[in-house]
């Protein structure tokens, strides 16, 4: 195994593709083998990313009342759960959470509930735009506001938005088994929009919902076709309430394979850990930089804690790595 995972971490490099036999080696691999994934999901990140590591954060600007019903999210009036309900929040309520993480993040995600905003809603969210270049923040702002149309996205990068962030969630094939309300292709249709409208595009999905070894791997590769700037993995963090309440936590060694196959498919791409990175690794948080990721959402996520970023940043420290935009 050990010189076949040299050849394979060697053809990478090369600029050659993860083919799908490969993919199907990798994420099939036992534990016996986690000393060699670990090393050509390292060598692999430090050749296309050198030591650097990216950072953001994020806002819950509008919480709860979501019409959709996808099976994992809090946020979903289909459900009964303890979430906060909240209408969206004021540019100057935005801009006060983003002051808070100057220190810790080079992006700042504003994120809301809902298939989409509102025209009211969308210029509220402009003005919040507008305010990082007016209040002179370091960090670049980036949004996931649902699903919106070519002239939404024309008029938030007007203001200075610089990417936006929707994802796959899941496999095209499992997508029907997570939510009803909307279709996978509504998904790709907004990716699409926003992309077309020059605005980098930040694409990833969840693992845990039930979905199959072939469909996490079907999820990557659909997600490297829209040649994305920046790719999130998160893992479920069951929710009470929730229809997928009761579904198992996701190991620490099938997040691990997952996270290495990831960079093995998008080797020069950013790959970010976000919701559920704490309960899957819990203290060994340096397990994420040495599976392949080169980034992480640091604070709290949008319906879960996070961990302290100052924590967070003592282990990117340890592991002499250096933050970058």
């Amino acid at each position: 195994m050990f010189e076949w995972m040299l050849q394979f971490v060697n053809r990478i490099k090369a600029g050659k593709s993860c083919e799908r036999y490969e993919a199907e080696k990798i994420i099939a691999l036992e534990k016996d083998d986690f000393h060699l994934l670990l090393f050509a999901a390292t060598e692999v990140r430090k050749y296309f990313k050198n030591n650097t590591v990216k950072t953001c954060s994020i806002v819950n600007a509008k919480s709860g009342r979501c019409g959709e019903d996808c099976s994992f999210c809090a946020q979903s009036v289909h459900y009964s759960t303890d979430l906060p309900t909240y209408s969206l929040m004021s540019p100057e309520e935005i801009i006060l959470r983003a002051k808070k993480e100057e220190k810790h993040s080079k992006r700042f995600g504003i994120v809301t509930a809902g298939k989409g905003l509102e025209k009211d809603e969308i210029s509220s969210v402009q003005k919040a735009i507008a305010g990082f270049e007016e209040e002179n923040l370091k960090q670049i702002p980036c949004a996931s506001l649902g699903i919106l149309t070519k002239d939404d996205f024309a008029v938030l990068k007007e203001k200075g938005l610089n990417r936006y962030h929707h994802n796959l969630e899941t496999s095209k094939n499992y997508y029907s088994k997570i939510c009803t309300t909307h279709s996978y292709d509504d998904r790709v249709k907004t990716i699409n929009a926003a992309k077309n409208a020059g605005l980098e595009i930040c694409v990833g999905g969840i693992l845990g919902l039930g979905e199959s070894l072939s469909d996490r791997i079907d999820l990557l590769y659909e997600i490297k076709d829209f040649d994305p700037d920046s790719v999130p993995i998160n893992f479920l963090v069951p929710i009470k309430g929730t229809p997928l309440e009761r579904n198992q936590q996701i190991s620490m060694w099938e997040a691990v394979k997952v996270i290495a196959l990831a960079r093995f498919v998008m080797p020069d791409k950013d790959i970010k850990l976000g919701a559920g990175r704490l309960e899957v690794f819990n203290d060994a948080q340096h397990m994420v930089f040495l599976s392949g990721a080169n980034g992480m959402i640091v604070g709290d996520l949008l319906t879960i804690k996070g961990r302290i970023p100052d924590d967070d940043l003592l282990v990117i420290n340890d592991l002499g790595l250096i933050l970058s935009e």
